[in-house]
């Protein structure tokens, strides 16, 4: 009788405790919920990874949220946090493309529950089809150390895997993992350090190059891949860093020199050019879609870091030829930094030709480090330019890529907190108009982004997942055996 009895009182507990986890005649706001991340009103593809959140003020400790699809459909989750279940979250933006999700969001504080205002969150017709992205994570400390990482995210899930860590590499630093095109069959990465060299990985096989020579100046680094596969184009320079005692900046990252050069990776040969080596900086190259034309920025000597100031980046287009691997002789300066007092860094055209992005900032040819460093967005087809208002903030946005479909693209953003990058994405439609940015979702993203102590740069998607045989690379990075490439 008394095992009966304790069964029936625990049992009423937990009906208790369900009852006062449930919202029961909730105070009615017309205000809507501050959420962490901000989710209110944002666009997203169908299929992503479910937009998990928690409520911006802390004092709250539970939540209860209903999601109904204009289209059909319903999610209900209650809980410390909205927590939604992956597979019926894809469910329910699949069956709503095209429509939107109305979410109504009640939140618990001091045991009494309030009714917020419904937000809603756009479906796109446009579909984000890509596995992933890639992206390094490094604490803003301006050092080797700390593990440093290259990773992969599958955007579907909150599946992240590493490419290659700093404890399997020691002492090395290691960037420009650089994909052709979202095809990681295609693939080059630089490590620095001793044991450096150039990897170009294709279809598996990993090739480890030197590509300094006595005509460069040195390794490549900042690589873009031509559309055919053929070729990728490097930036050879060294990176300095120099820091301020004040409190409205404290960093600037800058180049004693930097040329541009492209790798025939048939054939381990360097293409130069001389518009591409002069007394100049030359920077940050990109191939056009069809692979016509090779955009860099370009900025004139100075004496750095006295004349940081003086850094003022041009935006410009070569053409080349991929046949016959050579260049034209007349450049295309398509912005004009000095002229317009400004810095036009970072050019990434979208893969079906129409738009060409770009970093506005001061000066400078690394926007990261610059405060007020802006997307700013090109129709290649009228030249006309404007600044994204859309996805900028009062702190730097850099280093943008365009999903394969040309229709998302990703970008990393100091907004937060001026100090550690965050990868958010966005949707651009066929007029050019950009929707409200959201942050790479999370499962516990409170807890996740709190507690994460390292910037995310040099995102880019990933149509699958990238393969990277880290044994095969431990052994040629320690073994030192490079190809030296040649000039053409």
């Amino acid at each position: 009788m008394k095992r009966h009895e304790e069964l029936i009182l625990t049992l009423l507990l937990c009906l208790l405790t369900a009852c006062s986890n449930t919202p029961k005649n909730p105070q009615l706001t017309d205000k809507q919920p501050v959420i962490y991340p901000d989710y209110v009103g944002v666009t997203i593809p169908a299929g992503i990874a479910p937009l998990n959140f928690n409520m911006g003020d802390t004092r709250f400790d539970r939540m209860d949220v209903v999601v109904k699809g204009s289209r059909g459909g319903e999610m209900h989750v209650n809980g410390e946090w909205a927590d939604f279940d992956i597979d019926e979250w894809h469910a329910l933006t699949r069956k709503n493309v095209g429509g939107q999700l109305t979410f109504t969001v009640c939140a618990r504080t001091d045991g009494a529950w309030t009714q917020y205002r419904d937000f809603t969150v756009e479906v796109s017709s446009y579909p984000l089809e890509d596995y992933g992205l890639t992206y390094r994570r490094i604490p803003p400390g301006y050092e080797i150390g700390g593990n440093i990482g290259i990773y992969q995210r599958d955007i579907h899930t909150f599946d992240e895997s590493p490419i290659v860590q700093e404890t399997a590499l020691p002492g090395r630093c290691f960037n420009c993992h650089t994909p052709n095109r979202t095809d990681p069959r295609w693939l080059t990465m630089q490590i620095r350090g001793e044991g450096g060299g150039t990897m170009v990985q294709i279809d598996g096989k990993q090739s480890w190059l030197n590509t300094k020579t006595d005509s460069t100046k040195a390794a490549g680094s900042y690589a873009y891949w031509h559309p055919s596969g053929n070729y990728c184009a490097y930036a050879v320079n060294t990176v300095h860093q120099s820091f301020f005692t004040g409190a409205k900046s404290n960093l600037e990252v800058y180049h004693r020199f930097s040329d541009v050069v492209v790798l025939d990776v048939r054939s381990n040969e360097l293409l130069l050019s001389p518009q591409l080596q002069t007394d100049d900086l030359e920077i940050f190259p990109a191939f056009s879609s069809d692979g016509k034309t090779l955009y860099y920025s370009s900025s004139k000597p100075c004496n750095v870091p006295a004349e940081y100031l003086k850094v003022k980046c041009s935006l410009v287009a070569l053409p080349f030829d991929a046949a016959t691997g050579t260049f034209g002789t007349e450049a295309d300066t398509l912005l004009n930094g000095p002229q317009t007092d400004r810095s036009y860094t970072l050019a990434r055209p979208s893969y079906d030709g129409r738009w060409l992005m770009y970093c506005v900032s001061g000066r400078s040819n690394f926007p990261v480090a610059q405060r007020d460093a802006d997307l700013w967005l090109m129709d290649l087809g009228t030249r006309e330019t404007r600044c994204l208002t859309e996805v900028n903030s009062n702190y730097s946005e850099s280093y943008h890529n365009w999903a394969s479909g040309s229709r998302w693209f990703v970008f990393s953003s100091k907004r937060e907190d001026g100090a550690y990058t965050k990868l958010y994405l966005a949707c651009i439609d066929d007029e050019g108009r950009v929707s409200k940015p959201f942050l790479l979702p999370q499962r516990a993203p409170r807890r996740y982004y709190a507690s994460m102590f390292d910037a995310y740069n040099v995102p880019d998607f990933t149509k699958t997942k990238v393969n990277v045989d880290i044994r095969e690379m431990q052994r040629q990075v320690s073994s030192e055996e490079r190809k030296q490439v040649k000039i053409r």
